[in-house]
């Protein structure tokens, strides 16, 4: 659920948060590109015979709510929760953790492709401002990584 009217508090920035906004407002277009791909990349064979509504389901929830997922708000400890196990449910799931990791990074992929495409970081200045968000968003991601093969690990 996109966390409307609130990026103000987390994001100084306005580009930042036409950025999260954008994310957000596009999640389903996001979610189905990213299901299309995963579908169709022979580096994720385990998701391509899996559920597409569950698939779907789990990267809408990150594009969805990526507000809150990079928020100030959040704690590490919320993601290391979250990511923890949810690496732990793939692996009893059976996913190759290779696959996993390639989900995640495609997942990351996506997003900074709709961003590029939407034209809104046309000047130094707005790229200059979404290098804030660009910083959170990675060490999100790089998080989520982690977390989820120390899940698996488990």
């Amino acid at each position: 659920m996109p966390l409307e009217g609130r990026h103000d508090q987390f994001f100084p920035s306005n580009v930042s948060q036409k950025l999260v906004e954008l994310i957000e407002n596009n999640a389903d277009e996001l979610t189905n590109n990213w299901l299309k791909d995963i579908k169709q990349n022979t580096k994720t064979p385990t998701y391509q015979s899996y559920n597409e509504k569950e698939l779907y389901q789990r990267a809408f929830r990150v594009y969805s709510q990526l507000g809150k997922w990079i928020s100030r708000d959040t704690s590490k400890e919320e993601i290391k929760s979250y990511w923890t196990s949810l690496g732990i449910k793939r692996r009893e799931e059976k996913f190759p953790l290779s696959e996993i990791v390639l989900a995640i990074a495609l997942v990351r992929r996506h997003l900074w492709q709709k961003i590029q495409s939407e034209g809104l970081l046309d000047s130094a200045y707005d790229l200059f401002q979404a290098m804030e968000l660009y910083n959170r968003v990675t060490v999100f991601f790089d998080r989520a990584i982690y977390f989820t093969v120390l899940g698996y690990e488990s």
